[in-house]
């Protein structure tokens, strides 16, 4: 909502200000078709040569984060350090038991309490691969962790093309709009020989391009890219909450110091409070 409300004032405040200030809007809408015809196609074309078909596909996909925002919420949070107090508690106790649930999670009873975690791909594999390598009695926790940094970096490179894409074409924005321009004073001079209001009309036509490709870089397609960035690294803190508990779980720790790790990673708008956690996990430990 709040990325509405946003666009929202971009247009009234820009606008608004240019037709308060005696400005008319006739010669802008006249040339806006053939500008951003040019402006906009050329952008397209840019981002179509720099990036593959899948980074074409999850760009148009990430757009959606600026309105929806982060995936994750509290209480997703909250269940997450739930199913880990429940799988290390599992492995704690059975680890042949434990096995199941990480061999085959979509048949986990365990991960079937929380189908929102349980639908994401790279959190269920997060989770099983780190128990997995725990039960392979690994001599070195730092070797996991280390692994799992890597891992996360990696992804996390990944998640952010998006924004470095809409970053590009942001940069390029402006210059294409110079571009629109020159040819519109090219066209212009081709009519020299017209009165002095019309070639101001055409002059004035030629400087839409250059509005509308800053325009658009600093008002539209760079805010784009920031507000998917910071989704992006948002919601990376989940995965890092996973990776701050199991490597707490494979230096011996108690249960409980294992999920208070968690929480204390947890980022503060997120964090459930220590009462709310020991409430949830009572009521897990009685679902279990």
């Amino acid at each position: 909502m709040i990325g509405f409300v946003g666009i929202g004032l971009i247009f009234v405040m820009v606008f608004g200000g240019y037709l308060a200030a005696g400005g008319k809007m006739g010669i802008i809408l006249k040339s806006l078709p053939f500008e951003f015809t040019m402006i906009g196609g050329a952008a397209v074309g840019a981002f179509f040569i720099s990036n593959d078909m899948s980074a074409i596909k999850q760009t148009l996909k990430d757009i959606g984060k600026v309105f929806k925002g982060p995936k994750w919420q509290p209480a997703d949070y909250r269940d997450l350090l739930c199913l880990l107090f429940e799988l290390i508690r599992q492995a704690r106790q059975n680890a042949v038991a434990l096995e199941e649930h990480i061999e085959s999670p979509q048949d986990s009873a365990i991960f079937a309490r929380y189908p929102n975690i349980l639908a994401d791909h790279e959190a269920v594999e997060l989770i099983c691969d780190t128990l997995r390598s725990a039960s392979m009695n690994y001599d070195d926790p730092h070797q996991v962790e280390e692994v799992l940094e890597k891992r996360m970096d990696a992804n996390l490179h990944h998640a952010l093309h998006s924004s470095h894409a809409l970053q590009t074409v942001a940069d390029g924005l402006p210059a294409l709009g110079i571009v629109a321009a020159v040819l519109g004073v090219i066209k212009t001079m081709g009519s020299i020989d017209q009165p002095p209001e019309i070639l101001g009309k055409m002059i004035g036509g030629a400087l839409v391009g250059t509005f509308l490709g800053v325009f658009l870089a600093y008002g539209l397609v760079g805010p784009f890219s920031a507000k998917v960035k910071t989704v992006v690294e948002e919601d990376a803190h989940f995965y890092q909450l996973i990776r701050e508990v199991l490597v707490a779980n494979l230096y011996n720790h108690s249960v409980n110091i294992c999920i208070e790790v968690g929480r204390q990673h947890t980022p503060g708008h997120h964090r459930p409070s220590f009462s709310d956690l020991e409430a949830a996990l009572k009521e897990t430990k009685r679902a279990g």
